[in-house]
């Protein structure tokens, strides 16, 4: 019997949620722009239908002067991936690293085309590892795994 060969197609990529506040505009533009920025990234991947996954990137940026909001962006970047052939454990790297790494681009260019709308400098987000970020999700996870239980 012949293994079955690996496959992986993007179906569809699109936006589910997105957000922007701006809670202290218009004063917030008096102040020197000196941005205190705080990046928070999560994925999660879904069954959809056979072989079909869906992927959401969610990244919220939250962009501080002293200790007044300048702006809260809110995306949960999605995608449709068909995938076959892959074993669990490659499944799961796919899913944790590979196709948040193809969102990501979206995202940023959602996320910075948003803040510029919003009379703000553009928000040029860096590039993210994926593989190290899924690379530690993993040791997290067998590291709790292994930790002993305690019932009380």
């Amino acid at each position: 019997m012949a293994e079955e060969q690996k496959q992986l197609s993007i179906q569809r990529i699109y936006v589910k949620d997105i957000s922007l506040e701006t809670p202290n505009s218009p004063m917030i533009f008096n102040e020197k722009w000196e941005p205190n920025v705080e990046l928070n990234l999560s994925s999660n991947a879904a069954l959809i239908q056979d072989n079909i996954y869906e992927v959401v990137l969610g990244i919220t940026v939250t962009v501080k002067i002293e200790d007044k909001n300048a702006y809260l962006v809110e995306i949960s970047q999605a995608g449709l991936f068909g995938l076959v052939g892959f074993a669990e454990q490659e499944l799961g790297q796919v899913l944790g690293s590979y196709c948040p790494n193809t969102l990501f681009p979206y995202a940023r260019e959602a996320i910075s085309d948003l803040v510029t709308k919003a009379g703000f400098p553009p928000m040029l987000l860096s590039p993210v590892n994926f593989d190290a970020l899924y690379a530690q999700h993993v040791q997290q996870s067998q590291q709790s795994d292994e930790t002993p239980k305690t019932v009380n």
